[in-house]
């Protein structure tokens, strides 16, 4: 008995020795989180209680119509339908996880039958075995069983721990990645919302410019009647004003295309789009506070989500480095087994049990577990970088934006005392053309001259707005 003991320890020990060759995971230093600015620009002296992106969008957003649409998307959105899919799966996995740390059990039956060579020892011994005083043993043998069934990993090295704790991180990523599904979506809706309101702004435009065409041709006709004008000019304008009208369809074929794209994200039919686009050029943009850089970590959902995805990378190599210490499982049996069914009820003869303890590891040929071991750390070290260039892109974002909002404010400044100049011009260049001042080409170049700056402007309000949604969604603004 002393020998078969230390034979069992002997073997215990030659897995323990063996697993304690198990590779370490590669460390890769953080440099990117642990270098973060302190501000976003050296002008910038932001406070770090001031932060637009924790503004929830409902306060954001002032206009009814596009909260209204936002709710719509919301609800109705299929990437984002899509993304809550992926969450419950992920909580699927951590449930699956969580399973293998606690026994397996299983309840079943069965039946069976056996026949023996009489010239065997089991064949011999059953001819000459009484099942009872005065019967003999039967055969053929039938045996009949049912009963519970039990399996369990002893979870020693807390490998199984791991791996629940592993799921469990990404599971909150899928979460966060909903979160930025959320503020992408929001940033898409009033982004395309801006812009429908900047295209119905400039079709009104080319409709007055039409007007405005449709004027000068008549007055190039009149002149050219008094000999005042050639037919060249009349040429001129009916041009200019064949070229307008085509621009009046193409914005049309556009707000169309606008349209049915906000109701893509809406996740719905074609359908008009509620708007008032009467007060889109008096709309003045939400004033953007940014915070600190160090917020965006705990702000932006894309972040935090790689963030996690990370501590589940690394959770996931601890876990293939415990596959190389032993394993301890347990199997346990306990129920009724008899050559006849109405045996089973006569106990405690016909109770069978069995507990058996195993003690298992890997010895020669572990390329499976290092391979597997291997994929885990270049994946962990994959996740480092994908969180450390997630972390560098939002500083970059905010960075940027925040200098294109001060930068497009200045645009629009500018471009409003072009409009208006031009305005004024377009006025003297008519009058003079009437009283034969002025020849038709510099009214051409004035009108299409003012055209552009209009247009231009409508542009540069439709930016100012759509800049200020992207950075208020860069800053981690929209999923709260």
């Amino acid at each position: 008995m002393k020998i078969y003991n230390r034979y069992i320890a002997a073997i215990a020990l030659s897995l323990v020795l063996a697993s304690c060759k198990a590779p370490m995971a590669t460390v890769v230093k953080d440099e990117v989180k642990e270098n973060v600015p302190q501000n976003f620009n050296q002008e910038d002296q932001s406070d770090a209680n001031t932060n637009s992106g924790t503004t929830p969008w409902r306060q954001f957003f002032t206009d009814p119509n596009l909260v209204a649409l936002i709710e719509v998307a919301l609800k109705n959105n299929q990437e984002l339908l899509i993304t809550l899919q992926e969450i419950e799966i992920a909580k699927s996995g951590v449930l699956a996880k969580k399973g293998r740390l606690t026994p397996t059990v299983s309840a079943g039956g069965g039946a069976g039958v056996r026949k023996a060579g009489r010239y065997t020892s089991e064949g011999a011994g059953d001819a000459t075995t009484d099942i009872e005083p005065g019967k003999a043993m039967p055969d053929p043998l039938m045996n009949f069983e049912g009963g519970l069934t039990a399996d369990w990993e002893i979870d020693i090295w807390k490998k199984l721990r791991t791996e629940k704790e592993s799921a469990v991180a990404h599971y909150l990523s899928t979460v966060e990645g909903k979160n930025f599904v959320l503020s992408n979506l929001i940033e898409e809706v009033a982004d395309n919302y801006y812009e429908l309101l900047a295209l119905d702004n400039q079709l009104d435009i080319i409709q007055q410019y039409i007007k405005l065409q449709q004027k000068a041709l008549e007055i190039s006709k009149i002149q050219k009647e008094a000999a005042a004008a050639t037919e060249l000019a009349v040429k001129k304008f009916e041009a200019e004003l064949a070229k307008s009208k085509a621009t009046e369809y193409t914005i049309r074929q556009q707000i169309t295309e606008k349209e049915n794209e906000i109701n893509a994200l809406c996740g719905r039919f074609p359908q008009p789009i509620a708007r008032t686009k009467e007060s889109f050029m008096t709309t003045i943009p939400q004033t953007v506070y940014t915070g600190i850089p160090s917020q965006l970590l705990a702000n932006r959902p894309d972040i935090k989500q790689a963030e996690l995805e990370l501590k589940s990378a690394k959770l996931d190599v601890e876990a293939a480095r415990k596959e190389f210490y032993p394993s301890l499982e347990i199997s346990a049996t306990l129920g009724l087994e008899a050559f006849k069914p109405s045996y089973l009820v006569k106990l405690p003869e016909s109770m069978a049990a069995s507990l058996a303890g195993e003690l298992a590891g890997p010895l020669i040929n572990k390329s499976a577990i290092k391979a597997n071991f291997q994929t885990a750390d270049a994946k962990q070290i994959q996740a480092l970088y994908e969180y450390d260039k997630t972390i560098l892109n939002a500083y970059l974002d905010v960075a940027n934006l925040m200098s294109k909002v001060k930068n497009i404010d200045q645009y629009y400044q500018l471009k409003s005392q072009e409009t208006k100049s031009l305005e004024q011009s377009i006025d003297i260049a008519n009058q003079l053309f009437r009283n034969s001042r002025a020849d038709y080409l510099e009214v051409l170049l004035n009108q299409r001259d003012a055209l552009d700056a209009k247009m231009e402007l409508v542009e540069a309000k439709q930016k100012q707005l759509s800049t200020v949604v992207d950075i208020y969604k860069s800053l981690g603004g929209g999923w709260k």
